[in-house]
């Protein structure tokens, strides 16, 4: 990671907005009918509102976030939905932001939240069944939502991922000197452990830092049809090559390779 720059102080509260968007695909093959609901109750059983809300719960704790309240919501015939109204850990006075975007103290926040969608689909009719979930984090004061990231990709079954990350608005130096970002870095891959991102074939990265704007694009590297089965005996079945490499090409539709 580069090399952070000397500790900001700031006056009063902190009104830069952070915003993480983590988009993240997963990919199987379904042999028949019976097959694709298996494949729907598996999704809505693993990525209910009940489980993804404790994602979000331990995305706050690891971003040093007070949850504040939550709402979740299950739908039909799949799908889920939360979100978590958070705010920083500590409360009360004037801060400064340390090198790594530490802050000492913090003023009272309730203005961040996380949000969470899924999106399972069965429908395709040669049977490559997608789930995309979207997890989005906005965040103003001290919290740095890139913090979470390695635990992102602990929980989920990233086949393809986005991320996005953004910083708007501005705050003050003691000085009355506006800045409008108070951590620094080159990439959000920084932040991605070196042996997640090994796993991955295509890496993209965009890094627009002047104007506060970042993504990375990963995509799986190619694996064994036993990854994406539902039933191991499925390997042997005479169609396995064609579901394989239209699984592929789905894949890379989705990270824009076609």
């Amino acid at each position: 990671m580069s090399k952070m720059q000397e500790t900001i102080k700031l006056s009063g509260f902190n009104n830069l907005t952070k915003i993480l968007s983590f988009n993240f695909y997963d990919f199987c093959i379904a042999m028949n009918e019976s097959q694709k609901q298996e494949y729907i109750n598996y999704i809505h059983s693993k990525y209910c509102a009940k489980n993804i809300g404790q994602i979000a719960r331990n995305v706050c704790e690891i971003i040093e976030a007070n949850i504040l309240s939550e709402t979740v919501q299950d739908y039909e015939p799949v799908g889920a939905s939360t979100m978590t109204l958070m705010s920083d850990l500590k409360g009360g006075g004037n801060w400064e932001v340390g090198s790594q975007g530490k802050a000492a103290v913090s003023m009272h926040l309730d203005k961040s939240h996380i949000t969470t969608h899924t999106y399972p689909d069965a429908s395709d009719p040669e049977g490559i069944c997608t789930f995309r979930l979207d997890l989005d984090v906005a965040t103003c004061g001290e919290i740095i939502p890139l913090k979470a990231l390695n635990y992102m990709f602990e929980v989920f079954e990233c086949d393809v991922v986005y991320i996005d990350y953004v910083v708007r608005g501005y705050t003050r130096l003691a000085n009355g000197k506006k800045i409008y970002n108070d951590h620094y870095f080159n990439s959000i891959q920084d932040f991605i452990k070196k042996e997640t991102l090994d796993l991955y074939q295509f890496r993209q990265d965009i890094n627009i830092a002047h104007d506060n704007i970042w993504q990375t694009k990963l995509m799986i590297k190619a694996m064994g049809p036993e990854n994406y089965l539902l039933d191991p005996n499925d390997r042997n079945h005479p169609d396995i090559d064609h579901k394989m490499s239209l699984l592929n090409q789905e894949m890379r539709e989705v990270f824009h390779l076609n």
